[in-house]
């Protein structure tokens, strides 16, 4: 394959990116979007494979690679549970970024490009960069992976003096950036590159250990753009502009999804990369704002659910992650569908940081083929609560918390929320009374129109659907 053909394939593939991008944005169009980035990606690797960069004694052993690691992709999506979808996520990121840093330290060594002068420093700083980008968003990745499936605790980890820490670890870094430029020999280079990749790693863990676990979702986002931009660095380095096109589209997605993620929970960037929810040095105020809100949970029972489902005529339903635990939304789907047999107008609630991925419940109620149509964003359901007869919230917590709204000294203040308690009756499945990630007490618990549906989402759901019908 010619150059001229290489290079007309790349913005082929680069336009199927766009337009992937484009489908992905709205679930009735996500299956093309889809679809068009797996034609690209086919079109990319077919043209790096054959273009005129890559040797006939090279090919077997990038198809060799292609076949290990299209095992363990297939594999991986054979076997994972929806409810393990954003570790997954999280997973791919530390690959891309382990990839930079492997990259990156690949084309340093390898001295045939034979460059020299500024070509050569332009080179050495994107390898530099590169390698830097790559060693957060891997490590940090791991780190979120481990926070999410449970094995790390997800409460923010403060050091004494993170900030100065963080600030000493970034001077170090443009302290040894000059040294790496400046160095004569290969061997001379790798001794500041190590030592920035090692800094650079104990960064990214640094820096995901000390974000709290109702930022989660953010964290995701976030990583999801720096492997964009680690993508983008590695292809400066191999001068494939794909790869860089490529990955600054990743790269501004991500960090777009990830101003808008933070929008929705009243939150700025950097105060959810200095730390989780409720971190800061408490005051009178706010300790006084702690105290357990006033009144008694009502519980009530499976049966006595349906029967006030039978009995509404608008009913909005708040998945949350507790949901997904479950595994649940089969059984939410088949309650739906007994419901709007009988003319209930049934729709569902979705916040941008329900779950622990940005999208995590869409995904979940797609799988359960729950209509598009239904389910609605949370700014475009809002007002209609007051003349909802059943808001039904199945395992959120954080993100239907009138204290964002009521409690000004409450860590979640300002926070917008699906406003549930204006419905006529709402009715919370929990497992328990803990609070959740962010760490609050939820004031809707003890409202006189809440009800409280305990036990495993899953069981309990089955128990109404059972109840609908007799």
């Amino acid at each position: 394959m010619s150059g001229n053909v290489a290079t007309v394939s790349y913005i082929g593939a680069t336009i199927l990116f766009v337009l992937s991008l484009g489908g992905l944005s709205h679930p009735e169009t996500s299956r093309r979007g889809n679809l068009y980035g797996m034609i690209g990606m086919t079109i990319a690797v077919l043209a790096t494979i054959f273009g005129p960069r890559v040797t006939a004694a090279g090919i077997p052993w990038i198809v060799g690679a292609m076949v290990v690691g299209g095992a363990i992709g297939l594999y991986a999506a054979r076997t994972v549970k929806m409810t393990q979808m954003p570790e997954l996520v999280a997973l791919m990121h530390s690959l891309v970024g382990l990839a930079a840093v492997l990259v990156g330290f690949a084309s340093y060594i390898d001295q045939s490009l034979g460059l020299e002068g500024a070509e050569k420093a332009i080179h050495e700083l994107e390898v530099y960069v590169g390698i830097l980008i790559g060693a957060v968003t891997f490590s940090g990745s791991v780190i979120a992976v481990g926070k999410l499936n449970g094995k790390i605790n997800g409460s923010p980890l403060l050091l004494p003096a993170r900030h100065w820490l963080n600030l000493l670890g970034l001077l170090i870094v443009i302290w040894y950036g000059g040294e790496f430029l400046d160095a004569h020999t290969v061997s001379d280079g790798l001794i500041p590159l190590y030592i920035m990749t090692a800094i650079a790693l104990l960064f990214g863990v640094h820096m995901v250990m000390a974000i709290g676990g109702a930022d989660m979702p953010v964290v995701v986002s976030m990583l999801n753009s720096y492997s964009g931009w680690a993508a983008a660095a590695t292809g400066f380095m191999l001068s494939n502009d794909l790869l860089i096109v490529t990955g600054a589209l990743v790269g501004s997605s991500g960090a777009i999804l990830s101003y808008i993620m933070c929008k929705a929970m009243n939150r700025g960037f950097v105060s959810v990369i200095a730390g989780g929810f409720g971190t800061g040095t408490p005051t009178a105020a706010s300790a006084a704002g702690a105290q357990a809100p006033a009144g008694e949970v009502q519980p009530i029972s499976g049966t006595e659910t349906a029967e006030l489902l039978k009995d509404a005529k608008n009913v909005i339903i708040v998945p949350g992650y507790g949901m997904a635990v479950a595994q649940a939304q089969h059984t939410v789907f088949e309650i739906t569908k007994v419901l709007r047999e009988r003319g209930v107008n049934v729709r569902f609630g979705i916040h941008p940081v329900a779950g622990r991925m940005p999208g995590h419940m869409n995904v979940l109620l797609a799988e359960a083929k729950v209509p598009y149509d239904i389910v609605l964003e949370m700014d475009e359901l809002n007002d209609d609560f007051p003349s909802t007869d059943v808001a039904m919230v199945i395992g959120a917590n954080d993100i239907v918390n009138p204290g964002a709204q009521d409690d000004p000294t409450s860590p979640i203040a300002g926070m917008p929320v699906l406003e549930v308690w204006k419905a006529k009756t709402s009715i919370v499945m929990k497992r328990s009374m803990a609070s959740g990630y962010a760490g609050v007490d939820n004031p809707l618990f003890y409202k006189d129109n809440n009800r409280m549906l305990f036990g495993d989402a899953k069981k309990m759901l089955d128990e109404v659907l059972v109840a609908l019908k007799v």
